[in-house]
């Protein structure tokens, strides 16, 4: 303790007591109960470790460009359109060019690879998430746009498309949703982003 009569709990010479009677030390050796006449009072052996840090999110430019300029001579991409069938009700997105999603996507581009019966196929079933996460996934490979859209709700649909972006492996489309998630935190996306961070093992959700 501090030396100095009294009744607070703190770490280490911080802490007061009066007239100790009794010392029990905590199970993981951090803490000291002491009773004395103040009361019971709690003596920290070491300060509390700080919380854990973890590197800004750093949003890499574009590379939309150089992903349409590698589609030039690439004999190995496939030719045509393609529909998805999106959610519990299929609901259709209609002609989307196969061979700008597997410039964008590695995970498109193993879809729709030589041999894979996705190649040639019409339509494709995507039932794993639902139809405006999936259009912003779209609309992201397509055209380099990220958009949320209205302020209610931004947190949810941030979470939705990160989720896709891990899936098919789009990571600055993963980072442009983290920073806004981060960016959108308050009482109503607090427990999302914890369930989020903590199923994810992603502390920059929090940072």
């Amino acid at each position: 303790g501090s030396g100095t009569s009294g009744s607070a709990d703190g770490v280490g010479d911080a802490a007061e007591f009066s007239y100790p009677t009794e010392v029990a030390i905590s199970a993981d050796g951090s803490t000291l109960l002491v009773g004395s006449e103040g009361g019971l009072r709690q003596v920290c052996v070491a300060a509390p470790p700080p919380p854990p840090s973890f590197a800004p999110l750093v949003v890499p430019p574009s590379t939309f460009s150089a992903d349409m300029g590698k589609m030039w001579g690439d004999d190995a991409l496939p030719q045509g359109m393609v529909t998805f069938l999106v959610g519990d009700d299929e609901e259709r997105i209609e002609h989307v060019s196969k061979n700008n999603l597997c410039a964008r996507s590695p995970v498109f581009r193993t879809m729709f690879g030589i041999g894979m019966k996705e190649r040639d196929a019409a339509e494709v079933t995507v039932s794993h998430t639902d139809p405006a996460s999936f259009t912003a996934l779209i609309d992201y490979l397509l055209s380099d746009k990220f958009d949320l859209g209205e302020e209610e709700g931004r947190a949810q649909r941030a979470l939705d498309l990160r989720e896709l972006a891990q899936m098919y492996q789009v990571p600055r489309l993963e980072l442009l949703c983290a920073q806004a998630l981060q960016e959108s935190v308050g009482p109503a996306s607090a427990v999302p982003l914890l369930e989020a961070a903590h199923t994810t093992g992603d502390g920059r959700l929090l940072a």
